[in-house]
């Protein structure tokens, strides 16, 4: 792509690399100047200050979202830190900061959950905040996915941004603040840490940075297990690179950032194989006793044909709506051709998703880590009549903030 400057009052920034004086491959000078003679400013604070409105907007969501949580958490006598921090997964993350590996539960049939299938990073940066602040492990892990949340909108924003300017992606931050399952975000839950990293390692694929993309990736994949959509969207990404140009065959960086992209995922996956007896196959024999498998979708569709046939809970009903509104919003990134990046991660989560057993009422969380398929309506709503925009924005606010606080207070199935 032809990169295209414009001027913003006295900033100039280039639209296809999202920084201030960038180049494509992100190699270009360190500095942007804000006005005549005044003093350089750093491209991350320069991106930093672009993001500002769509960071603030994104804040303001999450935190009234939290508010109406709140308000009926007290009113029901549960308290609205403990149902952020110990509900459900949240629960086996901080047992794990706590206490380490080893935990098992066994089920009247047999079954048997053990905590090895919750992937590392989370539970370690839990444990070395609470070994710097004197603060519990609820709170750690709280203060961790807040903060992941804002990494990961300040790179939901850059994405956009590079693709189609600051408007889409003040749109396309907003939305993904406003999906009906968003009130994980601001739970002691993983999706916040794995969009964090994915994102900003797509930003480092787009924008040429090799290195940085492949390390976000490991980390990524440190994270959570569908964290190896980002791994495989660097990989394909430096497969076609080098496919497609011979002179970059011997460039080591790109090399270095495929082989590094899995390394996180693969680690631990390995880890958990020779800690059971079974190197290659472990990990995934402990997935099976939380009812997790790929089975391309089979029980998905024993799940969704119960749901349709017979009543069921609301939880069961939504999951099945958001899924398919998923589905349909992937066709639409299609059609829009994005980068090569962004098709791959998406597909790849969705398709790890769909096609999996195990937990129907989860996808919908599985799929928040999927914010490129919010980019056609992010398009559409910077398109709209601003009055327009606006009701379809206040009735998303009211579904994100409605639908939240039940999951978190009143549905009788996990997240």
């Amino acid at each position: 792509m032809r990169a295209r400057r414009c001027s913003l009052s006295a900033e100039t920034f280039d639209e296809t690399d999202g920084t201030p004086g960038g180049t494509p491959d992100g190699t270009a000078g360190g500095t942007a100047r804000t006005g005549a003679g005044a003093p350089p400013l750093p491209h991350w604070r320069a991106a930093l200050r672009r993001a500002a409105p769509a960071l603030g907007l994104f804040a303001a969501a999450r935190l009234t979202g939290l508010l109406v949580m709140a308000c009926w958490a007290w009113h029901i006598d549960r308290p609205p830190r403990r149902v952020l921090a110990r509900s459900w997964d949240s629960d086996w993350y901080l047992l794990i900061a706590e206490h380490g590996y080893g935990r098992t539960l066994t089920w009247p049939d047999g079954a048997i959950q053990s905590d090895l299938a919750f992937f590392p990073l989370y539970p370690a940066l839990v444990r070395a905040v609470t070994s710097v602040l004197p603060v519990t492990s609820g709170s750690a892990g709280l203060l961790i996915s807040w903060t992941a949340a804002g990494a990961a909108a300040w790179g939901v924003y850059a994405i956009g941004e590079r693709l189609y300017g600051r408007r889409t992606a003040t749109a396309l931050v907003l939305l993904w603040g406003l999906l009906p399952h968003s009130i994980v975000l601001s739970m002691a839950y993983t999706e916040p840490l794995l969009t964090a990293f994915a994102a900003w390692s797509l930003y480092a694929v787009l924008s040429g940075r090799w290195l940085w993309a492949g390390t976000l990736s490991a980390l990524a994949g440190l994270a959570r297990p569908n964290g190896i959509a980002v791994a495989a969207a660097v990989c394909a990404v430096a497969g076609y690179t080098l496919l497609k140009n011979r002179e970059r065959r011997g460039d080591r960086r790109i090399w270095a950032s495929a082989a590094l992209a899995p390394a996180g995922w693969c680690a631990y996956v390995l880890y958990v194989g020779f800690r059971t007896g079974d190197p290659l196959g472990g990990y995934f024999q402990v997935q099976r006793g939380w009812t997790s498998r790929f089975d391309f979708g089979v029980g998905a569709l024993r799940a969704v044909r119960e749901i349709v046939l017979r009543p069921t809970m609301f939880p069961l009903v939504m999951t099945l709506v958001i899924v398919g509104a998923s589905l349909a919003l992937f066709a639409l990134l299609v059609l829009e051709r994005p980068p090569i990046a962004l098709l791959v991660y998406t597909g790849v989560l969705v398709l790890i998703t769909v096609g999996g057993s195990g937990f129907f009422e989860s996808k919908p969380r599985f799929l928040l880590p999927a914010f490129p398929l919010l980019l056609a309506p992010a398009r559409a709503l910077t398109k709209a009549r601003p009055g327009t925009a606006a009701v379809l924005t206040a009735a998303l606010a009211g579904l994100s903030f409605a639908y939240g606080t039940y999951l978190l207070t009143l549905s009788p199935v996990a997240l």
